[in-house]
């Protein structure tokens, strides 16, 4: 019975599957990727797992465990510099298996497993805010609509739309020059003819009142 013995055997005896791994894992460290096949890569995992939660501690005992695993100095001392900056905010989740295909000669499954670091995570994380403030324009934009909607409301309430019976034309449309000069300054000549327009209507509405008069006053004698 297996009881509380994880882990495969690959068909290997228990030396040589742990020398495999070793090895594994250590060029895991040294060139950050590999290749090999479904199974292994899983497996290998473990093994990676285990080292980067090893080498988080950053003491001397876990310095020397992690010595008895790795074949190579050189790979556990820069493992143990950098693993603050690379793994310090991670927990879990240090590895990524991508499936390539089927390998040429027995048709076994190959997968890549490649050593994942904080800053690559950030990036990915950076992405939501984005799309979150693409959301806050697109709902702010009917907002901004609106306003400009009721300032043109409002412009249109402001402007005249219907002339009063009892100011005459001229007044409703105040004539501009061709410079856009307001009423003060236009030359004395031009103040004399809107003068002499008023009076005109003037004479006009005082004839219609004595001719009304008149026909009064006939109708009163008959």
């Amino acid at each position: 019975m297996r009881h509380r013995k994880s882990g495969i055997k690959l068909g290997r005896t228990t030396s040589h599957r742990q020398a495999m791994f070793r090895n594994m894992v250590t060029s895991l460290f040294k060139y950050d990727r590999l290749q090999t096949t479904d199974i292994k890569a899983k497996e290998l995992r473990r093994w990676a797992d285990h080292v980067i939660t090893l080498a988080k501690q950053g003491d001397l005992h876990a310095r020397r465990q992690v010595l008895a695993i790795l074949r190579e100095k050189n790979v556990v001392h820069k493992l143990f510099d950098e693993v603050d900056k690379r793994f310090g905010k991670l927990n879990g989740g240090y590895t990524r298996i991508v499936k390539i295909g089927t390998r040429p000669g027995d048709a076994a499954p190959i997968s890549l497993i490649e050593l994942v670091s904080f800053e690559e995570k950030a990036k990915k994380t950076k992405k939501k805010p984005k799309a979150a403030a693409k959301v806050k324009g697109r709902q702010e934009a009917p907002a901004m609509v609106a306003k400009e909607d009721t300032s043109e409301a409002q412009l249109s309430e402001k402007t005249p739309t219907e002339e009063s019976p009892s100011e005459p034309v001229e007044a409703a449309a105040e004539p501009a020059d061709a410079e856009g000069q307001p009423e003060s300054d236009k030359p004395a000549a031009v103040e004399a003819a809107t003068e002499d327009l008023q009076n005109e209507d003037q004479m006009a509405e005082d004839e219609a009142q004595t001719k009304t008069e008149d026909e009064a006053s006939k109708k009163q004698e008959e």
